[in-house]
């Protein structure tokens, strides 16, 4: 593929609407396969993002402009619409006519219809002629104005409304909006954290110490990470302070036996290896083949030998497992509405199969917790918002498991005190993936 960012975000959008593709991966794949240079690249994903980001109400504002139904478009000349209408609406220093011009480009390009690339200039235009006074939603349902303000589905917005009022569920949707920032957990088992600023320093990226998640740094200008020294020599790993977060209160020592159950990436299992000082084993498990292979190359890059790997199905009994842990991690497979800011296009879901979900975590919480030795820990914890993959799974475990009860911990700056042994972590307030955890002790 060659093409312009405009192409591959036009290409991305469609891929991830027709075929299901996430959009962090397929826009990867496809700013490779066009050789698009950094300020390119940059541009792809700010309008790919930005489209995903805004579409609910991109298409509000379409709806208005448009004598043709949104839904008889063709999807791709529905999406280089979008992209259209976003640069005009939202990235002011790019000129309205590239804006108009590029989508209409786009739509010659990749529409079966000869019709299409009039229809797009017409629309555009219309909108750029009306940018300073855009239609306005008239909704008086607040779920529903919401909604379409900021491009979350009604039900979630409902469950958000239900659990945070309407002032909090708006400023959780604004920041699942927001451009998150890149943390690396600094890998100071082997380098310090003076080390690798200085390293990422002299190759052009900024990096300054987290606000409040110690060992780890907020980086700035990175380009591509991979090809950065200290990366390469095992420095740091990307992990959000949620995830890592969910270490600190699982307080692994060095000696411990520990299983990763749900590992993959890895980046718990690298936390745990770091902060054990790389003594004793942290046996990293994922049901996936390939999956266990991304665990040992990040393994074998920080240089970290306490990690083995195997793959196994976190639902499936491993006797000669039992009591064999003293830290168990259950990281469970769940809706990820939590990282709405990484995978903007995660929203858009469909949630009937995240129904079944609970009965999957309830099931590897069951499972995983006869690994925990007498007095050992279980840490259960998610990556979403909804309260029944979270509270409710672990107040089911606890009333089937007696010899489990919930332990309070503590984390760093704004997350604070959890008296009731559990916490969920919000955009809008930490700034962090939403993520809850949970720590359990086993009764001795």
């Amino acid at each position: 593929m060659t093409g312009s960012a405009r192409e591959v975000a036009l290409v991305t959008l469609t891929a991830c609407e027709k075929q299901g593709a996430w959009s962090d991966l397929a826009l990867k794949k496809n700013i490779r396969a066009a050789r698009l240079d950094a300020r390119d690249a940059a541009l792809a994903t700010r309008l790919c993002f930005g489209v995903q980001q805004n579409q609910m109400l991109l298409d509000f504002y379409l709806s208005k402009f448009s004598t043709v139904k949104l839904e008889r478009i063709e999807h791709k000349v529905l999406n280089a619409l979008r992209l259209g209408v976003y640069q005009i609406a939202f990235l002011t220093k790019v000129p309205v006519s590239a804006a108009v011009n590029e989508s209409v480009e786009l739509a010659r390009r990749y529409s079966r219809n000869p019709r299409s690339p009039g229809l797009v200039n017409g629309i555009l235009r219309s909108v750029a002629r009306n940018a300073e006074r855009l239609p306005v939603i008239e909704e008086k349902d607040p779920a529903a104005y919401l909604s379409i303000r900021y491009s979350h589905p009604l039900w979630l917005v409902q469950e958000f409304l239900t659990v945070l009022g309407p002032a909090e569920t708006e400023a959780l949707l604004d920041a699942d909006n927001g451009k998150p920032s890149t943390t690396a957990q600094v890998n100071v088992h082997r380098f310090t954290m003076k080390e690798v600023a200085e390293s990422l320093l002299a190759q052009g990226v900024e990096a300054k110490p987290h606000p409040w998640m110690p060992d780890c740094l907020l980086l700035q200008g990175t380009g591509d990470l991979e090809s950065l020294q200290a990366f390469q020599e095992g420095a740091f790993y990307i992990q959000d302070p949620a995830a890592r977060a969910a270490v600190l209160a699982a307080s692994p020592e060095p000696g411990m036996r520990v299983l990763d159950a749900c590992a993959a990436p890895g980046g718990k299992s690298f936390a745990c290896a770091i902060a054990m000082g790389d003594r004793g084993e942290v046996l990293s498990c994922d049901i996936h083949a390939h999956k266990k292979a991304l665990i040992d190359a990040g393994a074998r890059r920080l240089g970290l030998t306490s990690i083995r790997s195997t793959v196994q199905d976190a639902k499936v009994r491993r006797e000669d497992w039992t009591e064999g842990f003293d830290l168990v991690l259950a990281d469970v497979p769940c809706s990820g509405l939590g990282i709405i800011r990484k995978k903007p296009d995660i929203r858009y879901k469909d949630p009937a199969p995240l129904e079944g979900l609970p009965a999957i975590q309830r099931a590897i919480l069951d499972n995983v917790s006869g690994y925990v030795r007498p007095g050992g820990v279980l840490l259960y914890s998610t990556c979403t918002l909804l309260e029944r993959e979270n509270g409710a799974v672990v107040d089911g475990f606890l009333a089937a498991h007696p010899e489990y009860a919930p332990e309070p911990f503590t984390l760093p700056g704004p997350a604070g005190e959890a008296p009731e042994g559990r916490l969920t972590l919000w955009p809008h307030i930490h700034d962090t993936d939403g993520f809850f955890i949970a720590k359990l002790r086993r009764h001795p």
